[in-house]
């Protein structure tokens, strides 16, 4: 006996059309709280600096006390980017490579300058190489001059920098692991030119990222080098004191000016460096 069985006919609706409130609303959450931070202020700063036209603009960066400031800030960012990057790398290696007592303590003292305020950083300083400090006073008597001086706002702008290269570079050596090294050591090559020759190439951009920030960094220092240096116009004023000694005075066109000069400079480094990165990852 045969049976017919009747399957009834599901109709599949297709499934309503939702609308992506959520993606939407986190974008635009978004990008509009990184306009508000940073966007904004930017395009105010280059409308102030221009209000007045281009020639009121390098008027506002004529003059003595910022051609020295500016000078001043150079030699500082170079000794500092110099030092940070050779001590910054060693630190690296030493806290990713090598094990020793209190190395988790000391792991995270690096980070200090993170936590510390700039200004608690000067005073630290001047308590230690102050005229009456620590050291200060063995220098003084040596004739030796850190404090109100260069090598005091060099020393300054050393401990706030003093993490960008290791904390870039110590994932990067984390991720590449041992063997490239082992591997160029049973070739019969030394500790200096596997260095050279393997380690390097591998975190060159985590090397790179930690350059450009320290750099950025120094060029924009402000609170430690304002308490080391004594803020002496044409001698210890940096080009950040110096654009705040600027505002003060009221002379708004050269505050702007120079502002604009120094996050110019260091938003060109960032965009060279992500630029340079793309053009070596298309090779």
């Amino acid at each position: 006996m045969e049976h017919s069985l009747t399957q009834p006919m599901v109709q599949v609706r297709p499934a309503a059309r939702r609308l992506p409130w959520g993606r939407w609303t986190l974008t635009g959450g978004t990008l509009g709280w990184f306009a508000l931070l940073v966007l904004f202020p930017v395009g105010a700063l280059v409308v102030e600096a221009f209000q007045a036209g281009p020639l009121a603009f390098l008027q506002g960066l004529q003059g003595e006390a910022a051609a020295k400031a500016f000078r001043l800030t150079l030699w500082t960012t170079i000794l500092a980017v110099a030092i940070n990057t050779v001590m910054g790398l060693a630190l690296a290696v030493l806290l990713v490579r090598h094990k020793f007592p209190g190395k988790t303590l000391f792991d995270g003292i690096v980070d200090l300058p993170f936590a510390v305020s700039p200004v608690v950083a000067g005073f630290m300083f001047i308590v230690l190489f102050g005229p009456q400090g620590i050291l200060g006073r063995w220098f003084e008597a040596g004739g030796v001059k850190i404090i109100f001086a260069l090598p005091g706002i060099v020393f300054a702008t050393l401990f706030v920098t003093l993490p960008f290269v290791t904390r870039e570079v110590v994932p990067v050596l984390r991720e590449m692991g041992r063997e490239p090294e082992e591997v160029a050591a049973t070739l019969g090559a030394g500790r200096w030119l596997t260095f050279w020759r393997v380690t390097l190439p591998t975190i060159r951009w985590g090397l790179i990222y930690g350059i450009t920030l320290t750099t950025a960094r120094a060029l924009g220092e402000f609170g430690a080098v304002l308490v080391v240096s004594g803020n002496i116009i044409k001698r210890t004023q940096t080009a950040t004191l110096h654009i705040h000694q600027e505002f003060t005075d009221f002379n708004y066109q050269g505050a702007f000016s120079a502002s604009l000069v120094l996050g110019g400079i260091s938003f060109v480094l960032l965009l060279l460096t992500e630029l340079w990165k793309k053009r070596q990852e298309k090779r």
